[in-house]
């Protein structure tokens, strides 16, 4: 008898938590059932629905496509600094060994990598090399070329402190001139600048054309219920209780989207892989490709299907908000 007291008190605690529990129970299970009959649906109009997936992949991949060549372009930007090189030219009446010395100097210098010093006579004999125009050379009875000094400026360095760079050297003592083309890394400054803001605008306005798609087809999917609708209506059916199927209708498209995104990537990746292996080769290893990842893949799923889902639930609101039975 002491002990009924105590399993009577803990048993309404027991109901209200196995209420509980069924309650969620319940929950999930309508859900679940909901989403796969949802995937039942677009397979039961599996050409209109391939069609509407196949459109919304070729929307994802592009931006996609672009961030990908615009994330390796500007993996490439970050190593120019090993092909570029600083030519201080010295005054011709400087000597080799004042010119090495020099180089020693400037090799103290925090905003230097490293410097080579090729006095005048291993220019002379170089270029006597590689021109062939040794006999003509031979008759200046001089040398006309200074000693020059190859300088590396520091590992990611930014071009305009590079640009500093140039003038400070030129300004140095015996240095006749200090010259660097950078033409051609503002060029590809602009462009990458371009391309990344391409790949914005591009990924917006195909982003807004994939909620559209989205959402014209699940306009006419609620059409083709509509009588369905009115009856579900009819019975006391809540507007939540028939959205929910078209909204996972909308992740469903986008989910599957996406994955069609990163197929047509992979195939594009595939096509060009002997072109991208002879650009690669001819870095010596400098230059590494890289792909989404695990995080840019997540990432492009999830953006599928907040686009799917989006396009769904705008349109849903809209149309059951007009259906009203007869």
């Amino acid at each position: 008898m002491a002990d009924a007291s105590p399993r009577r008190a803990s048993s309404p605690k027991q109901a209200s938590q196995s209420s509980l529990s069924e309650a969620a129970s319940g929950w999930a299970g309508s859900h679940a059932r909901c989403l796969l009959e949802s995937l039942g649906r677009l397979h039961r109009r599996w050409v209109a629905s391939l069609l509407t997936v196949l459109v919304i992949g070729i929307a994802l991949a592009l931006p996609t496509g672009l961030y990908i060549l615009v994330k390796n372009m500007d993996h490439l930007a970050t190593n120019w600094h090993e092909s570029v090189q600083i030519s201080v030219y010295l005054n011709t009446d400087l000597s080799a060994d004042q010119g090495a010395s020099l180089a020693q100097r400037l090799r103290d210098d925090a905003d230097i990598d490293n410097t080579h010093f090729i006095s005048a006579e291993q220019g002379l004999a170089e270029f006597k090399k590689a021109s062939g125009f040794g006999d003509a050379l031979d008759a200046l009875g001089h040398n006309p070329l200074p000693g020059v000094i190859q300088v590396t400026p520091r590992a990611a360095m930014p071009p305009a402190a590079v640009g500093e760079l140039v003038d400070r050297l030129a300004d140095t003592d015996h240095v006749a001139k200090a010259q660097l083309d950078q033409a051609w890394l503002r060029r590809l400054s602009a462009i990458l600048d371009l391309i990344s803001r391409a790949s914005w605008v591009i990924g917006l306005l195909l982003s807004a054309a994939v909620v559209f798609i989205v959402g014209n087809t699940i306009r006419l999917d609620i059409e083709n219920r509509r009588q369905e609708i009115e009856v579900m209506k009819l019975l006391g059916a809540p507007d939540a209780f028939i959205r929910r199927p078209f909204l996972y209708s909308g992740l469903w498209y986008g989910l599957l989207g996406a994955v069609v995104a990163l197929v047509v990537l992979g195939g594009c990746y595939i096509a060009l892989g002997g072109p991208l292996a002879t650009l690669v080769s001819s870095y010596n290893g400098a230059l590494a490709l890289e792909g989404l990842g695990l995080s840019g893949i997540g990432l492009v799923v999830l953006i599928g299907i907040l686009l799917g889902w989006v396009g769904c639930a705008i349109t849903v609101n809209r149309q059951l908000a007009a259906i009203e039975p007869g």
